[in-house]
């Protein structure tokens, strides 16, 4: 890691209560996961969709409540923190959501929306000032200040998130948490995005949690990876050494599904068959046997610790 860890997540479990036949059943969406996250370091957490990792972006800011487990910035916990505290650890942990549109008030303009945790927390002394800052804000993520007097509906998909990264960096964070900040966009943008968010980082020196179901694109601005199933961590190793040479199941099926124009770099061998199981029927032991060519029974009766195998990753499977 790249520095003193600034994000410390441990044994974080989030639950839901959702409604199937007419009857309230709970549905577990993370289930005792821990990351850490150092001071200037990019973490990608990688998984289909309902894996859980939305969830856990939304934890670290406050817009889902855990059942149990922590979550400290800078060694301060925020969950249950009072509301002074857990205010300013907030201007500190921002994020960027995945639809660009979904997440700006079609009501505000542009300016107001980028503005906005800066006129909440008393950022801004003068009118002068705000403006000022908004002006400088959109000229960083490449957008003509003039656009503050716009409305969401008047932009582009890519314009729409370029904003949606201002507004997460006004006032300058120490964290990012990005939710599949590009998977809503051309892929021609996606490239521009990713290459603004790596810039800016480099740029206000931020640390980054990086949300995606494509590994792709996660190898192209992480340096850790977290691989996500079920609400479980099942691999996490540096970015390089997933992709050269992953070693969970789930991992390889991850990565053979990602294109690959060369036919002599594609991965063959272990790749799961099916749909992933339903949540109000969770498998005991490992979640990931129903789909897995090398579950054995052990695997369907005991869940597999994260443990760790040398250079620096850690799985959790009974057979690795």
């Amino acid at each position: 890691m790249s520095g003193d860890v600034i994000l410390d997540i441990r044994d974080l479990k989030v639950s839901f209560t959702a409604r199937r036949a007419g009857r309230k059943r709970r549905v577990q969406a993370v289930d005792g996961v821990s990351l850490s996250l150092a001071e200037g370091e990019v973490l990608g957490i990688v998984g289909e969709s309902g894996c859980g990792k939305t969830t856990v972006g939304r934890s670290i800011v406050g817009l889902a409540r855990p059942d149990s487990g922590s979550v400290a910035f800078r060694g301060a916990e925020m969950i249950g923190a009072a509301r002074s505290s857990l205010r300013e650890m907030r201007l500190n942990v921002r994020m960027v959501f995945q639809d660009p549109y979904a997440s700006l008030n079609p009501r505000r303009t542009i300016g107001d929306a980028v503005a906005e945790a800066g006129d909440i927390n008393g950022f801004f002394k003068s009118r002068a000032e705000r403006s000022a800052a908004i002006a400088a804000t959109l000229t960083a993520v490449g957008l003509d200040p003039s656009f503050a007097a716009r409305f969401p509906y008047e932009l582009s998909g890519g314009q729409r998130q370029r904003v949606g990264i201002a507004r997460a960096i006004l006032p300058t964070p120490s964290i990012v948490i990005a939710d599949e900040p590009v998977s809503a966009l051309d892929v021609s943008v996606q490239a521009q995005v990713l290459n603004l968010m790596m810039d800016l980082r480099e740029e206000l020196r931020l640390s980054m949690l990086f949300i995606s179901h494509d590994l792709a694109v996660i190898g192209q601005i992480s340096s850790r990876v977290a691989v996500m199933y079920m609400g479980r961590i099942m691999e996490q190793a540096p970015t390089r050494t997933i992709l050269d040479h992953p070693l969970h199941p789930y991992t390889i099926s991850l990565m053979a599904a990602v294109p690959k124009p060369d036919p002599s770099k594609r991965i063959l061998g272990a790749i799961e068959t099916g749909e992933p199981p339903s949540q109000f029927n969770r498998p005991a032991g490992c979640v990931f046997a129903p789909r897995c060519p090398l579950a054995s029974n052990r695997c369907r009766g005991d869940v597999p610790e994260l443990r760790p195998v040398g250079d620096g990753r850690v799985v959790a499977c009974h057979n690795i």
